[in-house]
């Protein structure tokens, strides 16, 4: 892939550095700063300083909870949540709990909740609005309804009376009933009920902005989630001697995870091959790419293999070939061709003979780029002394380019090791670099056409639909409240390389 979109030109013709440090990089390193900044604290274990105080009991490994006395009220609950929020820049989020003992009733309970919650309730299940249960907690008169409501038995008539608001953004799949509560006042038929020696698990699935639940290891089932904002996994004992442990991933779950991620990728994989696109449009894309990059050896095999067959007709005649695009084609090939076979001297001299303007400026990035690959090419024979005397010459003169430091000092690196291929900046040896070299100077010679249309026409018509996709993953994200994966191309591309090679 060329990487004319992360390279633009400046007014005099050269190449200027914009976003070239991100190209600056091998496939490996881009993975570990993907993960870097991608990186999320997960739950590891429940949280003791945000839970029902006296109708729990907190293990000390804080993996398990138990219902220590006789719940007396609906808002006894003994509930706790864990101690981070369920991380969002993901694909899914599972955990699971293991019900040790069902106690007297069983009213067992696993799902999310928003940071701030009461914990005297179930997850998903409605719950006392603050400011009224305050008044009414302080209430004489209050009080004495409800104790003789609970004396009459009629619970029913109780929730009516106390439980006026629910809890937004909470879900809850309960074990006595087997139904899923959503902030809502009554519950929905979900799934079976769960008790003594079950394991039920809990999910997000962020791609379909879904909640799922588990029992035993298999899927029960999924709603939607309309939550936004952070969610901590939650679990609520509400029984005498009711007690679970629960499983943040320290352990293997007994619900196959991966299987369940693999499904949801193969179903999104599946969704993108159902789209129906013009006819013929990726035959001009990809030779709009070749030609654009001035790779005419293979653009000429691809029209001998396709007869050239295939005329522009209707949607895709508005992404026919531009005659800009053929501009300098054969002295573009002739430049590629050069510099991927690391002669770089021969490729200035050409510069310098057909296209002087874009070497005028011996500090421009252009140049920049040229000297620092034949350095590069110094070491890649093991003529240090060469590479020395080179770098004395033609390089010292960047280091006041404050842009250009960081890049110039991973390329002097080279020199400090013994074997530099094997380094941590051994991917400038990588023939990628050659490549890096040879887009930035097709750039520079497109932009000497008089008929060039700025900086759209430094980029193929398949790397603007690229730029299209990334924009277009970043708003679907950011209408998902910024929970999701974060769509990163660059590492999108080298995975498909890998499944390619694999193929």
């Amino acid at each position: 892939m060329g990487n004319a979109q992360e390279i633009s030109a400046d007014e005099e013709g050269s190449v200027e550095l914009h976003g070239l440090a991100s190209w600056w990089r091998s496939g490996p390193e881009w993975d570990a700063a993907l993960a870097e900044v991608e990186a999320e604290d997960e739950p590891a274990q429940l949280n003791t300083a945000n839970s029902a105080g006296g109708f729990n009991l907190v293990s000390l490994d804080k993996l398990s909870v138990r219902y220590p006395g006789h719940p007396h009220h609906a808002y006894d609950v003994g509930a706790v949540q864990a101690d981070r929020p369920a991380p969002a820049r993901r694909l899914l989020y599972y955990f699971e709990m293991t019900v040790d003992h069902a106690g007297a009733k069983g009213l067992l309970a696993i799902g999310f909740t928003p940071p701030g919650v009461k914990m005297c309730r179930q997850p998903g299940s409605v719950a006392l609005h603050r400011e009224r249960a305050s008044e009414l907690e302080h209430s004489t008169v209050f009080q004495f309804f409800c104790f003789r409501l609970r004396q009459l038995e009629h619970p029913t008539v109780f929730q009516f009376f106390c439980l006026e608001f629910w809890e937004e953004n909470s879900c809850g799949y309960r074990g006595d009933d087997g139904m899923i509560y959503r902030g809502q006042e009554t519950g929905e038929s979900f799934g079976p009920t769960f008790a003594a020696g079950d394991t039920v698990g809990a999910g997000i699935n962020y791609a379909a902005q879904e909640f799922f639940f588990t029992k035993n290891g298999h899927l029960v089932g999924a709603v939607a989630k309309n939550a936004k904002g952070p969610l901590f996994p939650t679990v609520a004992v509400h029984s005498q001697n009711e007690q679970v442990t629960v499983n943040f991933g320290k352990h293997p779950f007994l619900f196959n995870i991966e299987a369940y991620a693999l499904e949801e990728r193969t179903k999104q994989l599946s969704a993108i091959e159902k789209s129906i696109l013009p006819v013929n449009v990726s035959h001009w894309i990809v030779r709009s790419y070749l030609l654009h990059y001035g790779y005419e050896d293979t653009l000429n095999s691809f029209d001998t293999a396709t007869g050239d067959s295939f005329q522009p007709a209707g949607v895709v005649q508005e992404n026919a070939i531009d005659l800009r695009d053929t501009y300098a084609l054969n002295h573009r090939k002739t430049l590629r061709q050069l510099i991927r076979a690391g002669e770089i001297d021969s490729a200035m001299e050409k510069l310098q003979q057909w296209y002087p303007q874009t070497v005028q400026n011996e500090t421009n990035t252009l140049c920049f780029l040229l000297r620092t690959q034949k350095f590069i090419e110094y070491i890649r024979i093991g003529e240090l002394e060469a590479a020395v005397k080179f770098a004395r010459a033609h390089l010292a003169k960047f280091f006041s380019i404050k842009s250009l430091g960081a890049l110039l000092q991973n390329c002097i690196a080279l020199l400090a090791y013994d074997q530099p291929a094997e380094s941590c900046v051994g991917y400038l040896l990588d023939v990628n670099q050659r490549e890096l070299v040879a887009d930035a100077v097709n750039v520079a010679v497109l932009l000497t056409n008089s008929a060039s249309n700025g900086r759209d026409g430094l980029s193929s018509r398949l790397e603007k639909l690229l730029r299209q996709l990334t924009t277009c993953c970043a708003v679907r994200r950011d209408l998902s409240g910024d929970q999701g994966e974060t769509f990163h191309l660059h590492q999108a591309l080298h995975s498909a390389g890998r499944r390619t090679s694999l193929a």
